[in-house]
């Protein structure tokens, strides 16, 4: 095979930023076109769990995010030597409430009586817990850093470029932007809720999420992540008017591309969160926001080689896909980085990739949808 030296992608969420990292590392020219602005689109809308072991994940996905998450360490080291921005890890474990339906993946089971002792003023007696030692970071933080690390490396960053196309041509691959035309021997599509719109096989569909911000409650602190199927709660440091705040999230909406925020919609957040901690029931807002991240019909990103129906384009230049990761994106961002690396160069991937290939048959359902009963 020969190796690519130049390679496109479009997009420039963590996904796509992450992989021009990497790649640029390993000696590559890369070059990032982006829509709007890098890294604010499912990036800085997300709560920064590195959620491992949330039973809600599918199973098939485990492997996968325990493999990104051994590599969050030299990911964030890299960011902080080339960026200047160290970025913290803000909590280190959660308290998971148990939903008897799912599988177990790991942690350590809690009686509610433990549970209380680390998330004092706990609700709700009857339920199962877990503790996992998990960690969660400010996405904001990671992807001002990130973006700012991908510029030192020497990526070239276009942004508010988006992509048209992008047609192999030969050995090369034609990108065509809203200003130029551009050539490269491969192209990685990180279009996130966007991405069919430059490859029909990428099955992924935008799934709107809500959050709310608000301050700590003064006579009880939140310092775990505090998480059920229904709600999470994610303790954060103090923001520029020195308050300490707590994450609620998220809605799961099949709502289009629409960045809406609905107060009937927060406010059945918060009431789903104090039913898990009460201390949130009247504490301050501070801010709240809408974000889109990008689904797919079996929760699972899509991330491998495009090809044709008739396995025609042997002889192209490689077109791939890394998108789909819904509410996952943070932490599979290194990982993802590296196996598209492999995948690019020409090399074999650290873990199996089938259950995340563009063509696997699971791909034809709708987009989760779970949350939009209750609202």
């Amino acid at each position: 095979m020969r190796q690519p030296e130049h390679i496109a992608i479009a997009g420039g969420g963590i996904i796509g930023l992450a992989c021009a990292l990497v790649l640029q590392q390993q000696g590559r020219a890369v070059t990032v076109f982006e829509a709007g602005k890098a890294v604010r689109e499912a990036s800085w809308a997300a709560g920064g769990m590195l959620a491992a072991e949330d039973p809600e994940n599918p199973t098939a996905l485990v492997p996968f995010s325990r493999y990104s998450r051994t590599l969050y360490p030299s990911f964030l080291d890299q960011i902080e030597t080339l960026s200047g921005h160290r970025v913290p890890l803000r909590t280190h474990q959660t308290v998971q409430v148990l939903d008897s339906c799912r599988p177990i993946f790991a942690g350590v089971p809690l009686s509610h009586l433990e549970a209380s002792r680390l998330v004092p003023s706990l609700a709700g007696s009857d339920r199962e817990y877990l503790l996992l030692e998990e960690a969660s970071l400010d996405p904001r933080e990671l992807c001002t850093a990130l973006r700012a690390a991908v510029t030192v490396a020497g990526v070239a960053l276009h942004e508010y470029e988006p992509v048209l196309s992008a047609k192999a041509e030969g050995e090369r691959v034609l990108i065509t932007t809203t200003r130029r035309v551009f050539e490269a021997d491969s192209f990685v599509n990180c279009c996130g809720a966007w991405a069919a719109s430059l490859h029909a096989v990428a099955a992924v569909a935008p799934s709107k999420g809500q959050m709310l911000v608000v301050t700590q409650p003064a006579d009880s602190r939140l310092t775990r992540v505090l998480r059920s199927p229904d709600v999470y709660l994610i303790p954060r440091g103090q923001d520029s008017d020195d308050r300490a705040r707590i994450i609620i999230g998220a809605t799961v909406e099949n709502a289009g591309y629409s960045r809406e925020v609905d107060p009937a919609a927060l406010s059945l957040l918060r009431r789903r969160a104090a039913a898990l901690w009460p201390p949130v029931a009247n504490a301050p807002e501070v801010e709240s926001w809408a974000g889109l991240r990008p689904g797919t019909a079996d929760g699972l990103p899509i991330i491998g080689l495009i090809e044709h129906p008739d396995g025609s384009n042997h002889d192209e230049a490689p077109q791939f896909l890394a998108a789909g990761h819904h509410r996952n994106g943070i932490l599979l961002a290194p990982g993802t980085a590296h196996v598209i690396a492999d995948l690019v160069c020409g090399k074999t991937p650290a873990i199996d990739l089938a259950p995340f290939s563009p063509d696997r048959a699971s791909l034809s359902a709708a987009c989760d949808k779970h949350f939009v009963a209750a609202l």
